[in-house]
């Protein structure tokens, strides 16, 4: 079995035309010949592609199939030309990072301005992503590194410890949670929230948990920073949930309390995950040294990053 991009590129012009007619008028060919390519695409596979109807054709479950992989393979060449495109013009190097909200919010924008400017050949393609997600696409190879918090599971993956981040409630100042030392998420899953726009990793990350307890978070209001959340709560609109280090620092400003959350998963920390360190490109290692690096004794990350290498 035997396709070229061109097959594929009829066949997604065909499936989005509705006739095979119009899938050839937009790959610039002949309806006879596009007619015989898929022809031959299915004399190939041994199984039809496409069920002609009178006023067009759609697909079967296989040619549903081709549609998907299809789209895959396209996707992926696009990209492919475009960072081979990107060496030509002097770029030395793609790294493709997916973190979680709180990693992109409150620990990357710094470490990443600085290590593009030491290295002004190497582009980063960065992806906000729940840490399951992250984890999957790390093992999957469908991204170089991942920064994810460590209540997942990492299972097959290394791991350096990033960053410690816990998770913590902020209230209004005046509310009577303020006084609370800690509160666990059962305590406060029928307050209203203050939260994130909906598909934020770490509103996915809460709406788990809050299912768990076979409840949802009230919201009265989503927002698309962590910054924003902490000022509403000061406002008194509702409560909310949020990383420590947010909390910390806005908390004089945005006028809010942090009361500690004491479940397990709460308690977490970021690491950078791969799936092979040794195994990837110098520039992609050269990121990860300087995630690694940031903040960390002198000493330390080196010797992180190497008993990671020397682990089986």
């Amino acid at each position: 079995m035997r396709f070229d991009l061109t097959d594929l590129r009829l066949f997604l012009h065909v499936h989005t035309a509705g006739t095979i007619t119009g899938g050839a008028e937009a790959s610039h060919m002949t309806l006879a010949s596009a007619s015989e390519r898929i022809r031959g695409m299915e004399a190939a596979l041994g199984v039809a592609l496409l069920q002609r109807e009178r006023r067009g054709v759609q697909c079967t479950p296989a040619g549903r199939t081709l549609v998907h992989h299809a789209r895959l393979v396209l996707q992926q060449m696009e990209r492919l030309h475009g960072e081979l495109g990107d060496y030509g013009a002097g770029v030395k190097g793609h790294v493709r990072l997916l973190c979680n909200t709180s990693a992109l919010s409150e620990h990357l924008p710094q470490v990443l301005g600085s290590f593009l400017a030491a290295h002004p050949g190497i582009s980063v393609d960065l992806e906000e992503r729940t840490s399951t997600e992250i984890a999957d696409a790390v093992r999957s190879d469908a991204c170089d590194i991942g920064i994810v918090a460590d209540s997942v599971d990492l299972a097959g993956l290394q791991t350096l410890r990033f960053r410690p981040d816990p998770l913590v409630v902020v209230v209004p100042r005046a509310h009577p949670l303020a006084g609370r030392d800690a509160v666990a998420l059962a305590d406060i899953v029928g307050e209203e929230f203050v939260g994130l726009a909906e598909g934020s990793a770490l509103q996915e990350h809460l709406a788990q948990h809050a299912r768990r307890l076979g409840r949802r978070l009230n919201y009265r209001i989503r927002l698309r920073s962590v910054e924003s959340v902490c000022r509403l709560v000061g406002a008194g609109i509702g409560i909310g949930i949020v990383p420590k280090a947010v909390a910390l620092r806005c908390g004089r400003s945005a006028g809010i309390r942090r009361v500690a959350l004491t479940d397990a998963w709460a308690r977490r920390s970021l690491v950078v995950c791969v799936r092979r360190l040794d195994a990837l490109p110098a520039h992609v290692q050269q990121m990860v040294r300087h995630l690694l690096a940031a903040d960390a004794p002198p000493g330390l990350a080196a010797a992180r990053l190497k008993l990671q290498v020397d682990m089986p």
